[in-house]
């Protein structure tokens, strides 16, 4: 992988690190919740030991019992200083006795208490010490029964702390891949969208290099025929030109700036020359005589005229009637055909791609009046289409602000219709 390069190396650095700390969140998680909530068990049997039992505490008051007995007169003196040594031995070896201090602070009776009553060996002191061996058998009896309740509470909580682990990892798990699914949802819309805009670019652009092709192919079939020097240079100048406009509309590193967000290069120019070249015998241009300067693009304005007329002039037999006026000084060009024209709905509807006028009337892909609609914008302005009186359409341009909305809003690509 090649390292980031440029400003886009910390944030690259960054995304990784995110990505990565989100991986291992589950497993973290769970390591710091399970530290936590069997810590007190742990601690517990650490402390005290697994499986204590109240054992040694039972044998050193029977190892006392026997000595008091052994004190009977029928016993000889050498067992029974044996039974007060073994009694005493015991009391004094404080190891042997698991948590001695726990023991001793659940009551009053202490082993150094019976150790020192077993080292004065008289009858009131061996009962003393029999007393205290006694009740601290029993101290240890009762602890031992609280530690197997503390035991058991703390495995049941230890139950729960696994159980709520497994939950909480499970639930951040399926967080994580429900936010994987989402993101690579998002990536793989815009992987769409992307591929959507790139063929509505080319099919803009197949689209408007029809024109051109069509005038190169007849302006060269008639080349071949040419009789006058006239007529091989006004021929010429049209396979010149459009060569030009295949050029400038098919420039595969531009078809976003072209046909999509569209950027212009305006430049004020007198807009009656750009109608006039389009008058012939089925299209009547009318302009005013005085110059209507303005700045526009001229290939993009171009375009725009040649989608209407010849959007015009595929649902009419007539003349075409393209004129330009300046309206609240506003350059506006209308193109007027006397066709049957077209339903409210289908007018609503006719600037989305890929919507066509009546099937009957001719044949399109859809992207002539929504390219216009995009152009015009671009401009600054807006398109419109109406009724015409005695029938057919009517399609306005209205030029805009030059110094404004020199970009196209860009809008997603709608689903073809078939």
């Amino acid at each position: 992988m090649t390292a980031p390069t440029g400003h886009q190396g910390p944030a690259q650095l960054w995304l990784l690190a995110r990505e990565l700390l989100l991986a291992i969140l589950p497993g973290l998680l769970t390591t710091i919740v399970l530290l936590a909530t069997t810590l007190p068990a742990y601690n517990a049997l650490k402390n005290t030991g697994t499986g204590w039992t109240p054992y040694a505490y039972q044998g050193f008051a029977q190892d006392v019992l026997q000595y008091q007995v052994s004190r009977h007169p029928d016993v000889p003196a050498e067992d029974r200083e044996r039974r007060r040594l073994m009694a005493l031995s015991s009391a004094l070896n404080r190891a042997q006795f698991g948590l001695l201090d726990d023991v001793e602070r659940l009551g009053e009776r202490r082993l150094s208490v019976a150790a020192r009553n077993l080292q004065e060996d008289t009858d009131a002191s061996a009962a003393r010490a029999v007393q205290e061996a006694l009740g601290l058998s029993a101290q240890a009896t009762e602890y031992a029964k609280g530690l197997g309740i503390r035991y058991e509470q703390e495995l049941q909580r230890l139950r729960y702390a696994l159980v709520g682990t497994s939950v909480l990892t499970g639930v951040l798990s399926a967080l994580l891949i429900l936010r994987a699914l989402w993101l690579w949802r998002g990536e793989h819309q815009r992987t769409r969208q992307r591929e959507e805009r790139q063929i509505e670019a080319l099919n803009l652009a197949s689209h408007e290099m029809r024109r051109p092709l069509q005038t190169l192919l007849l302006a060269s079939d008639l080349l071949r025929r040419a009789e006058t020097p006239d007529q091989q240079q006004r021929l010429l100048s049209m396979i010149e030109d459009s060569a030009s406009q295949i050029s400038n509309r098919a420039d595969l590193g531009r078809l976003n700036d072209l046909y999509l967000d569209v950027t212009l290069t305006p430049q004020r120019t007198d807009l009656r020359p750009l109608l006039r070249r389009f008058s012939s015998e089925r299209v009547h241009v009318v302009t005013p005589d005085a110059p209507v300067p303005w700045p526009v693009d001229a290939g993009r304005f171009r375009q725009m005229i040649e989608n209407l007329v010849e959007n015009a002039l595929k649902y009419t037999d007539g003349v075409v009637e393209v004129s330009l006026s300046t309206p609240h000084g506003r350059p506006q060009v209308q193109v007027r055909d006397f066709g049957p024209g077209m339903s409210d709905e289908l007018q609503r509807r006719v600037f989305q791609p890929y919507e066509r006028g009546p099937v009957s009337l001719g044949s399109g892909q859809g992207l002539g009046l929504p390219l216009v609609r995009r152009y015009a914008r671009a401009h600054g302005g807006d398109v419109t289409i109406g009724h015409a009186p005695g029938g057919g359409l009517i399609m306005t341009v209205t030029l805009g602000d030059p110094t404004t909305h020199l970009r196209a809003p860009v809008s997603a690509t709608p689903a073809r219709r078939d």
